[in-house]
C-alpha cells in the first residue's frame, strides 16, 4: 500500500450518516460496506496499482474509496447522491494526509489534490447512466460496490462507453453475479452473460456475507471480475448482435428458430441464418455463446431492432 491511510470502520460510518442526515434507501440501492478487510479484499482482486486511473460508481460514504486511494489509485468517484457527493471531500481528506479540496465551479467536479499536484479524487455529481465522459485521464479500471438494482446497466454501460478499462471488480448480489459470469449451456446463462461476454471474460471471485454492510441485506453479496478482450471477430455491428441475444432470450423455453422468426422476418429466414451460422434451428438461446449470436447476427444481415439501455435484464 502506497499511502498511509486510516479505513473507514462501523462507528464512523454510522457517525458520518447520522451527522449528514442520510438514511441508506433501497430506491438508491444503498448498502454501505462496514468491513476494512472487505474494502482491501476488492482493492486486492482488482489489481490495482499505484497510479492506476480507477472509476468507481456509487462511492457513498467513502469505504471503497479510501481502500483505492490508499493502494496509490487515482479515482474518479461517481455518484447520484447530492449529500453523500458533499460529504466525501470532507472524509477523504481527514483521512488521507496531504489533500487538499478544490472546489470547482457548480457544474464542475469536486477535486482533492495532493502536495505534488497530482488529482487523487475527483467527485462527479451524475446518474452513472447518463455519463459518457469523465474528466482526466481515461481509468484503466472500474472498482465498485455496485447499487443492487442497477448493477447490469452501469457495468455494460461503463464496458461499452469506456473502452480504456482494462478491468472490472464489482461487488454485486450473488444471483446477479451468477448470471454475469455464467458459461453456455448453464442454467444461469443469459442476457447479461451474453452480453458481458462481448466485453470481456468474467468470473465470480469471492462471496461476501451480509454481516459486512449497513444496513444488512436479505441476499449475499460476491465480487466479480471482468478483464478485456476484443470482442468476436464479426462483420456485425454491436447493436445486431445485441438484437439476437435480446430475441433469443425474450422467451427462454424457446426454440431458436421460433425466438428469433420476427427479427428474421419468418421462421424459414431465421432457420437459413442459424443453419447459416452453424447453429441448431432447434437449439435455445442459453446454449450459444457470443461469437455464435455474431455469426446470427452477420446471417440475418441486417441491425434488427435495439431498445432501451445496453445493460436491461430479461426478466
Amino acid at each position: 500500500m502506497s499511502t498511509t491511510t486510516t479505513l473507514l470502520g462501523p462507528a464512523e460510518i454510522r457517525e458520518l450518516a447520522e451527522r449528514a442526515g442520510v438514511r441508506p434507501t433501497k430506491q438508491l440501492g444503498q448498502n454501505f460496506v462496514l468491513d476494512g478487510g472487505t474494502v482491501r479484499k476488492i482493492v486486492r482482486q482488482a489489481d490495482v496499482e499505484p497510479g492506476d486511473r480507477v472509476v468507481e460508481v456509487g462511492p457513498g460514504l467513502g469505504s471503497l474509496t479510501l481502500g483505492l486511494l490508499e493502494a496509490g489509485a487515482d479515482v474518479v468517484a461517481v455518484e447520484i447522491d447530492p449529500t453523500l457527493a458533499r460529504l466525501l471531500p470532507t472524509t477523504v481528506a481527514r483521512h488521507v494526509p496531504g489533500l487538499t479540496v478544490v472546489a470547482g465551479a457548480d457544474d464542475e467536479p469536486v477535486v482533492l489534490r495532493d502536495e505534488a499536484g497530482r488529482d487523487r479524487l475527483t467527485i462527479v455529481l451524475a446518474d452513472a447512466l447518463d455519463v459518457h465522459a469523465l474528466p482526466g485521464p481515461p481509468p484503466v479500471a472500474l472498482v465498485a460496490n455496485l447499487p443492487y438494482n442497477v448493477s447490469v446497466p452501469v457495468l455494460l454501460t461503463f464496458l461499452e462507453r469506456f473502452d480504456s478499462l482494462e478491468r472490472v471488480l464489482v461487488m454485486v448480489q450473488a444471483e446477479v453475479a451468477d448470471r454475469l459470469a455464467a458459461p453456455p449451456g448453464s442454467r444461469t446463462y443469459g442476457v447479461p452473460s451474453a452480453k458481458a461476454a462481448w466485453y470481456a471474460s468474467a468470473r465470480r471471485t469471492a462471496t461476501v456475507g451480509r454481516s459486512v454492510f449497513w444496513p444488512a441485506p436479505n441476499v449475499d453479496s460476491a465480487l466479480v471480475r471482468f478483464d478485456r478482450r476484443e470482442p468476436p471477430e464479426t462483420d456485425a455491428s454491436r447493436e445486431a448482435v445485441f438484437a439476437v441475444v435480446d430475441a433469443a432470450f425474450a422467451q427462454r423455453r424457446k426454440m431458436l428458430r421460433s425466438a428469433l422468426s420476427a427479427l428474421a422476418g419468418s421462421s424459414d429466414a431465421a432457420v437459413a441464418a442459424l443453419e447459416g451460422a452453424g447453429v441448431d434451428p432447434q437449439a435455445r438461446g442459453e446454449r450459444v455463446d457470443i461469437a455464435g449470436f455474431a455469426r446470427i447476427a452477420e446471417h440475418l444481415g441486417h441491425p434488427g431492432p435495439v431498445g432501451g439501455r445496453p445493460g436491461i435484464v430479461e426478466p
